[in-house]
This record gives structure tokens, C-alpha cells and sequence, in this order.
């Protein structure tokens, strides 16, 4: 899984800022590392190879704007 090479905002232009970049690069590396070792552990116990990535992507599917959240406020 690698490191996007562009982060674009929600008008197509990329993020330059180095130390959003930064922080988005440490962001995906942990992330990927996180789905790694769950998908890894899933399977070793057993569970069905593409169960685990449905409930991956499952879980990402679910998950809920930072932008979403603050205007139901």
C-alpha cells in the first residue's frame, strides 16, 4: 500500500502544506499497517480472505465526516 502521491482538496487542487503532507503520510503508513496486521490475524484464525475485505471496506464505508458530525450540532 503505498503513499498517495497527491492529497487533493475537495476542489481537485492538491494539499502542499509539508507538514500536512507529513502528518497525512504518517496517517496512511499507520493505517495501513493497523488493516495489515487485522486482515492478517482474521485469516490466520480462519476467517474468509474476501469476508475480511468486505468488512474492511465495511468499516470504511461507515465512517462519518468530521464536517458531517460538527453540523448535526
Amino acid at each position: 500500500m503505498s503513499t498517495p502521491t497527491v492529497w487533493p482538496r475537495p476542489d481537485g487542487t492538491p494539499i502542499s502544506c509539508r507538514e500536512k503532507l507529513r502528518t497525512l503520510a504518517e496517517n496512511h503508513a499507520e493505517l495501513a499497517q493497523a488493516m495489515q496486521d487485522a486482515f492478517d490475524d482474521a485469516v490466520l484464525m480462519g476467517v474468509d480472505e474476501q469476508a475480511m475485505r468486505r468488512i474492511l471496506a465495511g468499516m470504511i464505508g461507515g465512517l462519518v465526516s468530521p464536517k458531517r458530525a460538527r453540523s448535526a450540532e
